[in-house]
């Protein structure tokens, strides 16, 4: 009788994809919004000084954070037709559009 194969083993990936437009949108959207000053007062424990960070600056930079959107949309909507999308690699890092 012929010995049994072992099950293959499933190896984690080794690299790992950062989409640029989306990361892009995200630190806009926080640099419009304060959260740095909001999780900061949040961590020492005064939450609603940080809501409170965070509801003025969102109101005082609403059309800032709709274009940022606006524009994050239209790029996601041009860049969805290109059939290779990385846009650069270093090492284990792969920047996608």
């Amino acid at each position: 009788m012929a010995p049994r194969r072992k099950a293959p083993r499933r190896r984690a990936k080794k690299s790992f994809n950062i989409s640029a437009i989306e990361a892009g949108t995200a630190l806009s959207l926080a640099q419009s919004t304060g959260a740095d000053q909001a999780v900061q007062s949040m961590l020492k424990g005064d939450v609603a000084g940080g809501l409170k960070v965070l509801q003025s600056n969102v109101m005082s930079n609403k059309q800032r954070i709709t274009a940022t959107l606006a524009g994050a949309f239209v790029a996601k909507s041009l860049t969805s037709g290109f059939g290779n999308k990385v846009l650069a690699k270093l090492g284990p890092i792969r920047v996608k559009a």
